[in-house]
């Protein structure tokens, strides 16, 4: 942490307005939302991933990847909403300054890795498809082993050059941070410093972080798209994109939410609309994924049957 000179006071910590501009009625409302959310994302991931483990079915490449996002779904959530849960209902709306640099370094690490993940997991679905009969061979357990570090490593220089450095600036003024997390375009705000390279650094990271799997996603379902326009029969044709369906509609909802948040003109970007925006992403998609898989993959819900009459079947089991 910086001191600065003259003016410039040490920040010790932060203050997150979240929502702190709505009546309390309002947040109270919001709090309990969110609070349901949290809880069916706690518990919609951690079924994804035990039930992936104990059913021998879904001991696939494909469920071994959506186990990853599933344990990443977790880890996001954990860094944002409980915090965000606190500031609702006003029980702690300050953060220090270690707190807010450890949320934003997660959130980083979190969220790059998840571009990354969701690119493989495309890549995936591209053998699955275009290689059936080499699906096994190339995908073998050391090789998707390979993949998830891939996927996670990126988020680790990320994560460091760009919280260690925003962090290294002198604060003063005022420190209050106008969104319900320590995201980085906020926090940049209070900083008394010129943050030009800073910025430049932060948007073509960004560009990359995001563009290089989209690259890679819109590779794969091209390939895809073709390979399956070459089935003959309507049925592998629908079995094959039914195959694709649940991550092509998680990748729509995390790329459109993101982009909107950080790509958007500075002009259409105010505090309160960033602020929704960020929301449909670090709340509500998490919720979404493992029930989108679990709805649209006859696999995971035959899966999810089995194991809970089994888990009945040991209820009855004991005396």
């Amino acid at each position: 942490m910086s001191m600065a000179e003259g003016n410039w006071t040490k920040v010790n910590e932060f203050i997150l307005m979240s929502f702190s501009s709505l009546p309390a009625k309002i947040q109270s409302l919001l709090f309990l939302t969110f609070l349901i959310i949290y809880l069916v994302t706690l518990m919609g991931n951690s079924l994804i991933i035990l039930v992936t483990l104990a059913d021998p079915v879904l001991h696939s490449p494909m469920y071994f990847f959506l186990r990853n996002l599933s344990f990443l779904e977790i880890g996001f959530n954990l860094v944002i909403v409980p915090k965000m849960l606190g500031t609702l209902l006003a029980w702690d709306t300050t953060i220090s300054f270690l707190g807010c640099a450890t949320q934003m370094y997660f959130f980083f690490f979190f969220g790059v890795a998840e571009c990354f993940l969701l690119a493989t997991m495309a890549y995936d679905r591209y053998v699955a498809i275009c290689n059936p009969l080499h699906y096994p061979v190339i995908m073998n357990q050391r090789t998707r082993a390979k993949l998830a570090v891939a996927s996670w490593f990126p988020g680790f220089p990320v994560a460091t050059v760009q919280t260690t450095w925003l962090f290294s600036f002198p604060f003063c003024g005022t420190n209050k941070v106008n969104h319900f997390f320590c995201d980085s375009p906020p926090v940049l705000k209070l900083v008394c410093a010129d943050t030009a390279l800073f910025e430049i650094y932060a948007i073509v990271g960004t560009i990359l972080v995001v563009m290089i799997p989209c690259l890679l996603i819109l590779c794969s379902y091209t390939c895809i798209a073709a390979a399956i326009l070459n089935i003959p029969s309507a049925k592998g044709k629908h079995r094959a994109f039914s195959t694709c369906s649940s991550h092509l509609l998680v990748v729509s909802l995390f790329y459109v939410s993101s982009s909107l948040t950080y790509f958007r003109p500075k002009s259409n970007n105010s505090p309160k609309s960033k602020k929704l925006l960020s929301l449909s992403y670090t709340v509500v998609t998490p919720m979404l994924n493992p029930i989108i898989y679990s709805l649209r993959n006859n696999e995971v819900k035959n899966a999810l049957s089995r194991t809970f009459r089994k888990a009945l079947g040991l209820r009855n089991c004991i005396p």
